[in-house]
């Protein structure tokens, strides 16, 4: 199979490393890049001195998209910069290609529903990177929803804060595409996992109030602070979500609490663990994945993606899919900008 990777930052090698892990040295592998650095990063994010990243994986660079669609890749990963995502990803599915595109879809909506329409047209797989979905925490969390074990949910709280320049130790912080506007940064875009997960547990908003901010002294044009409360439909009633995200916390926070009238869950994605606790406030169950190796989210997602390219399946984290969480965190931005509540209007994609 040809598959070629857009971007060689962190999480391009990181899917680089896991596309040889699945399908091992007979795949041609090929990778477009434009700013040309040749550094490779182990799963750490740490650089692996005097080794080139395209030598280690055996893969043809090339610094013009043209050149690398003349190769034929079958599939492409779109791991650019964010406000890149769709300039790219329209080209390369006008060639054939089916795409897994990283987390957002964009930093816009322009653009999004014609790479839908020709993705639906050619009858192409595409795929938005939300590991999160794979989680075991947040399949169990899912479960717990589902049976009802908190009897009828009256709200939920979720939060994910990591300071900023932790991140990518291997560069500096103001550098990346987090940090900036111009490529599609700010907290809400680039922590965006969780309005997809609670998208998908508990439906998704009908209407989204955010306040929030540049609110640090971190060097950076975007957003570090975001607070946003979601309005969602649970059984036919509303009920509120809260979602506070930030670039700040030390240590690292990534917790959800779904409180309902027959008792709480809480899960802690920082520590693997997830505890439901019954109407008394006595523990009914609880699970913990102290050893899961976070790469293999990634692994997972990489080999559904596959898996729906060779079954001609849909993914189900389609391109689709993903429009849903950008319209939210969209509609969270405008909210921050004009301090009032935005709706969030669902059209056909």
């Amino acid at each position: 199979m040809k598959i070629l990777v857009v971007g060689l930052g962190g999480i391009g090698q990181r899917h680089l490393r896991n596309l040889r892990t699945l399908l091992g040295p007979e795949a041609e592998l090929s990778a477009f890049r434009v700013r040309g650095l040749r550094h490779t990063l182990t799963d750490q994010l740490e650089i692996e001195p005097g080794i080139e990243v395209a030598a280690k994986y055996g893969v043809e660079v090339y610094e013009d998209l043209e050149d690398a669609l003349a190769a034929g890749p079958e599939a492409a990963f779109v791991c650019n910069p964010t406000s890149l995502h769709i300039p790219v990803a329209l080209r390369l599915a006008e060639a054939g290609c089916h795409l897994f595109i990283e987390k957002p879809l964009s930093h816009s909506l322009e653009g999004v529903e014609a790479l839908l329409a020709i993705l639906k047209a050619k009858g192409l797989v595409s795929m938005v990177g939300y590991q999160l979905r794979f989680h075991p925490l947040v399949g169990k969390l899912r479960d717990w929803v589902e049976d009802r074990r908190m009897g009828r949910i009256v709200a939920v709280r979720a939060e994910v804060g990591e300071y900023l320049p932790g991140w990518h130790r291997y560069e500096d912080y103001r550098q990346m595409y987090a940090s900036r506007s111009e490529l599609g940064g700010g907290v809400v875009l680039s922590q965006i996992h969780e309005i997809d997960y609670l998208g998908w547990l508990f439906g998704w908003p009908s209407r989204v109030f955010a306040v929030g901010g540049h609110l640090s002294g971190l060097e950076v044009d975007v957003e570090d602070t975001a607070s946003l409360l979601m309005e969602t439909r649970v059984d036919g009633r509303t009920i509120p979500i809260h979602l506070h995200l930030d670039y700040l916390q030390r240590p690292p926070s990534r917790t959800c609490q779904v409180i309902g009238d027959a008792g709480k869950a809480v899960m802690d994605l920082r520590v693997s663990m997830a505890t439901l606790y019954d109407a008394e406030g006595g523990v009914a169950e609880a699970v913990s994945f102290p050893d899961f190796p976070r790469n293999q989210l990634f692994l997972d997602e990489a080999s559904c993606f596959l898996g729906c390219i060779a079954e001609k399946g849909c993914a189900p984290i389609s391109g689709g899919e993903g429009l849903r969480s950008l319209r939210v965190a969209l509609a969270a931005k405008a909210s921050m900008m004009s301090g009032l509540p935005v709706d969030i209007v669902e059209e056909p994609s």
